[in-house]
């Protein structure tokens, strides 16, 4: 069986596993090492009371004959996505429920949604960027043209920097690597080019809940003319430890070509996807409720003031970085070939993060740093970085 030739144009494995390999590695050589990582971003805190209330109840019901549910609605049930439209009315948006997809998490959606759409598209993507957007569009096949993000831009693309026409269009904001976020005025550009070139913004705001700037809007959807242009895809994962259990949505509204796109990712997902499971849909129904709200809030603020450590710590060390703010992402210049500063880091004061070659060459001589670590370990880590010569 012949394998699809896509997959013989990706890298030999996935970032964040082969920086996992070589974690292992040196663990095994050094056990007497306390290493301390920085580097994927999974969250830490345990999962917020009324998540796990929510799961507990739900999981009791499903023991009775009265609450067993079997297979549920692939697009998501009523009660979650009615919640999702009210958080979304909460910031000034209003969604009809029909228009919101429940998912396992943004990862899965930002690769699956390619499939409703030609083989060999062309997609616009940021350089550097989350590395599964490139993989999901090698693997279908597509062409794939960037858009430089550097220091000069601030990191945050505009249309002016784009040097082609593209099918799909993906920002990220606030954004993973590098922290940046766009204001309302530079999404209301892209917005308009979007319109204007006939072209479809894939909009991950898979962060949105660490925006602290009141000019930064936590959806596109705060943009007039974003619902003829724009999907948004989100997740619980980074907002309120879903990490572990997998939800998320994806918002297509009536607008994108006459329906046809929600109606296309409706079929798909009949056709691919089973649903989440009741439980965590009742725990994330659970999280946008307000005493959930306020629970996820305190982690997330407990995030943001490990980045304001790693940011004073680098300050102190004359170490230049973005991010930290809206973002639980540090972007720090390395001085160096990043992947060589990964095993400088990793060697010399045990502290582990994501090189920023990693990303897109655009990153290289970048390091990325998390602020999902405990307070204690991220300060610890902090001050090694600080101190590393």
């Amino acid at each position: 069986m012949k394998i699809n030739d896509t997959f013989k144009k990706l890298a030999p494995s996935y970032l964040f596993a082969g920086i996992a390999n070589k974690v292992a590695a040196y663990k095994r050589e050094n056990p007497d090492k306390k290493v301390i990582s920085l580097g994927i971003g999974d969250v830490t805190r345990p999962l917020i009371k009324p998540a796990v209330d929510a799961l507990m109840k739900a999981a009791a019901e499903m023991g009775t004959a009265e609450g067993f549910r079997g297979y549920g609605p692939e697009q998501g049930y009523d009660f979650l996505r009615s919640s999702v439209a009210a958080y979304y009315a909460g910031r000034g948006v209003s969604l009809q429920a029909d228009e919101i997809f429940i998912s396992d998490g943004a990862k899965s959606d930002l690769g699956n949604f390619l499939d409703i759409f030609p083989r060999g598209m062309k997609a616009l993507i940021p350089d550097p960027v989350y590395p599964a957007y490139v993989d999901g569009n090698i693997m279908s096949g597509n062409e794939i043209a960037y858009m430089n993000a550097t220091p000069e831009n601030g990191f945050l693309p505009m249309p002016s920097d784009v040097g082609e026409r593209a099918d799909v269009i993906y920002l990220c904001s606030p954004n993973n690597p590098t922290g940046a976020a766009y204001t309302f005025d530079e999404l209301k550009e892209w917005v308009k080019y979007a319109l204007e070139q006939g072209s479809l913004i894939i909009y991950d705001a898979a962060y949105e809940r660490f925006i602290e700037e009141d000019d930064c809007p936590h959806t596109i959807f705060s943009v007039p003319g974003a619902r003829g242009c724009a999907v948004e895809i989100c997740s619980f994962s980074k907002m309120a430890g879903f990490t572990g259990l997998r939800c998320g949505w994806t918002v297509v509204p009536h607008e994108l070509q006459g329906n046809a796109i929600n109606a296309a990712w409706l079929r798909r997902q009949c056709v691919k996807f089973n649903g989440v499971p009741y439980i965590v849909q009742r725990a994330a129904e659970a999280v946008l409720t307000p005493a959930g709200l306020k629970a996820a809030d305190e982690n997330i603020e407990y995030y943001k003031n490990n980045a304001r450590v790693i940011g004073k710590a680098l300050d102190k060390a004359g170490i230049r970085y973005y991010g930290g703010k809206n973002s639980p992402y540090i972007w720090m210049e390395c001085g160096m070939p990043s992947w060589d500063y990964f095993d400088k880091l990793l060697t010399k004061a045990q502290v582990v993060g994501t090189p920023g070659a990693g990303f897109g060459k655009n990153g290289e001589g970048f390091f990325r740093l998390t602020a999902f670590s405990d307070a204690d370990s991220t300060a610890e880590a902090a001050a090694r970085i600080a101190a590393l010569k």
